[in-house]
């Protein structure tokens, strides 16, 4: 491959990289606000509908970590043709369902071929940018996240107040004007020879991330229990067979092990800005869906208006620089919240812009310091396993924070919190600005001091 042309092409994938994602973070979000509307429609619980959303997660959260894999295989072209077809073939059968059955069949096949997006969109910065730059390309992915974020609610209120709910299947398809230019832009890569593909053992690693996902959300021992019997049968797996699914040495790399665990509890600390706020609004401040949906809004424009400035400070004043940044924003947001949790909404609203922001930099943080930690042959399984890594910590949370948000609390930790009403929420956004002060610590720590870390900081 001709490095100078990559290296023009790169700008115009990452604008087409934002589109796509902003769609796909849309298509992600925008059924959470019509679940009540199709529990209705179909004479289904609420807990039976949610698989709208929760299969959809469980096959993301695999798919990306198996195109992440199959890119150092195959032309990445090839992959995201296959992954945009299988998504606009899912979201025309969910707009012409008239089962419950056919539309959730339709979000599964949506979301195996959305898992391509933040595979492949983790994988074109490494591959057409230079070190020094991939900061503000990987930044464009995090705008379009922020935009489909704030999105999704908004056109989800529009569409259901004029049409039914199975419209919101429809914008997915404009996805499919974009795969000619990918198309065009791409450029031809040489692949070795394709090796054999361990389905056992990716089988292994679906099946336990379902029932570990599964069983912290039912709250169902039997589940967790069986899912990590089906994660050791993985790990013995990939330790014994010829080609593994993906290859141990991978996590012998101590940076990439490090830095792939804090993005875990990253992720999974962030969820609780998009799952528990808007269980804050409804329990605390009685607000309707269409309200909380409007209240989010500010947090994630800030967030996309800012985006492309953190991916500029990661190149011009390094990762560690613009992760303390970001965790000095989430510190400020959940101290803010926990203190000044039960006065307006408004003000609500607004301390979620330094969480928002701060998520959407810390991200590009950990993308760019993980994409640095691996070898060009381990680039794609590698920033895949990162990615899958990001949606179980975000599975796993959710479960977590809707089991707490079940709870009541009399006692309250911080003593400036004044609201009795809101004491739970106080002292679980305490325990998480805790956690990011250990997390800023412990990153400095082990990438700051000595000559560790030097991949990942430069």
């Amino acid at each position: 491959m001709n490095s100078e042309t990559m290296l023009q092409k790169g700008p115009i994938l990452m604008r087409l990289l934002m589109f796509t994602v902003m769609m796909s973070s849309m298509s992600a979000l925008m059924f959470n606000v019509v679940l009540p509307q199709i529990s209705k429609e179909f004479h289904l619980t609420l807990a039976q509908v949610s698989w709208l959303s929760s299969a959809y997660t469980l096959i993301y959260a695999f798919g990306t970590v198996t195109y992440g894999k199959l890119a150092d295989r195959f032309q990445l072209k090839s992959l995201l043709t296959f992954g945009l077809a299988l998504f606009a073939a899912g979201s025309l059968m969910g707009l012409v369902s008239q089962t419950f059955w056919f539309a959730l069949l339709g979000r599964c096949l949506q979301s195996a071929g959305a898992a391509a997006i933040p595979a492949i969109a983790l994988i074109i910065p490494v591959r057409y940018f230079a070190p020094e730059k991939r900061g503000s390309a990987l930044s464009m992915t995090a705008v379009g996240i922020a935009l489909g974020s704030a999105l999704a609610p908004v056109i989800s209120a529009i569409v259901v107040s004029f049409a039914n709910w199975r419209w919101l299947f429809l914008p997915s398809l404009l996805i499919l004007l974009l795969l000619p230019l990918y198309r065009k832009y791409l450029e031809h890569e040489v692949k070795q020879a394709p090796r054999k593909f361990d389905w056992l053992g990716g089988s292994f690693l679906a099946a336990s991330i379902a029932l570990l996902l599964l069983g912290v959300t039912n709250r169902a021992w039997w589940y967790l229990v069986v899912g990590l019997a089906t994660l050791l049968l993985f790990i013995v797996r990939i330790r014994t067979v010829e080609e593994p699914f993906f290859q141990p040495q991978l996590f012998r790399n101590k940076k990439y092990t490090i830095a792939i665990t804090l993005a875990f509890l990253i992720s999974g600390i962030g969820v609780s800005l998009y799952f528990l706020t808007p269980i804050l609004f409804s329990q605390v401040y009685h607000l309707g869906s269409n309200w909380i949906g409007f209240a989010m809004v500010p947090a994630a424009a800030a967030s996309a208006l800012l985006g492309r400035k953190g991916g500029k400070l990661a190149d011009r004043k390094g990762n560690s620089y613009l992760l303390s940044v970001a965790s000095i924003s989430l510190i400020t947001c959940f101290i803010l919240l926990s203190i000044f949790t039960g006065i307006s909404p408004l003000w609500i609203s607004f301390f979620l812009i330094f969480g928002n922001v701060g998520q959407s930099f810390l991200q590009i943080a950990m993308s760019n310091s993980i994409s640095r930690s691996l070898p060009k042959d381990q680039v794609g399984v590698g920033m895949g396993l990162f990615s899958m890594v990001s949606f179980i910590a975000q599975g796993i949370a959710a479960g977590v924070y809707g089991i707490v948000a079940a709870q009541s609390s009399s006692v309250h930790w911080n003593p400036l919190n004044a609201d009795p009403n809101s004491y739970l929420f106080s002292n679980f956004y305490l325990i998480l600005a805790a956690m990011h002060v250990g997390i800023l610590l412990f990153y400095h720590m082990q990438f700051r001091t000595k000559n560790a870390g030097v991949a990942i900081e430069h």
